[in-house]
């Protein structure tokens, strides 16, 4: 289990790896807890928790709700008490608990949602649940005793969200990938620009380190390679982080 931990002593676990990423933030008796995995993992998810003597979840946020990062968040508020992050514009997906496919961003991506999306929408689907927090555009965690905050961080989904933890690392979600090697473009994305921006919003928090929902650890001088590379690339509407 991979561990990071910033210079004041935030503690960031990931939980689960590969299909997608879950972590779990701890500092002073708090947990917080990035995405929930899916339902097929979830027995995974709840021994790792268990293993690590967790008995409460203070928080779960969720960084948007697609299903591979919301679907055991029912259970999560039932087992272990998390009260649910979510960003205002997907909550009303997270109640149904079912949320819209992005398109893809390249052929291959793009051919494969018109292929087998449709067919897929029913079993994306998973059990509703009621969120406790909406966060619109920005969340100080200080609130809820935890030195960071939620940032708005639109592209991949129009609710898309990420948690700065201590100024010095953030918990991206689908905002950027780690998967492919030179590179943190994500394969599916409602908005590509607005995507762009986002990582332009995310270099000027100063974190020196990003971690995805998916893959590797991404490096602040990387994302800044891909941003420079790519916002004159789509329309040249990437504006912030020019500095």
């Amino acid at each position: 289990m991979k561990v990071w931990k910033t210079d004041s002593g935030y503690t960031i676990s990931c939980l689960l790896s590969g299909r997608s990423n879950v972590f779990l933030l701890e500092f002073n008796g708090i947990n917080i807890l990035i995405d929930t995995g899916t339902g097929r993992r979830w027995e995974k998810l709840y021994s790792r928790l268990k293993k690590l003597g967790v008995k409460k979840i203070d928080y779960l946020i969720l960084t948007h709700t697609h299903y591979d990062h919301a679907e055991n968040s029912a259970k999560l508020k039932r087992e272990f008490g998390a009260k649910v992050i979510v960003n205002k514009k997907e909550g009303s997906f997270l109640e149904k608990g079912h949320s819209s496919i992005p398109d893809g961003t390249n052929f291959f991506s793009s051919l494969l949602v018109k292929t087998i999306a449709p067919a897929l929408a029913i079993e994306l689907k998973y059990e509703p649940c009621a969120p406790d927090i909406l966060v619109d555009q920005y969340l100080d965690l200080k609130k809820l005793g935890f030195n960071g905050y939620i940032l708005h961080t639109p592209g991949h989904s129009g609710g898309s969200q990420s948690v700065i933890v201590d100024n010095e690392i953030a918990l991206v979600g689908d905002a950027m990938f780690g998967v492919f090697p030179g590179s943190v473009f994500p394969p599916f994305a409602e908005d590509k620009e607005e995507m762009i921006r986002s990582w332009g919003t995310l270099i000027n928090t100063n974190c020196y380190l990003f971690l995805p929902s998916h893959g590797t650890a991404n490096t602040l001088v990387l994302v800044k390679k891909e941003y420079l590379k790519r916002k004159d690339k789509h329309n040249g509407t990437a504006r912030n982080g020019d500095n």
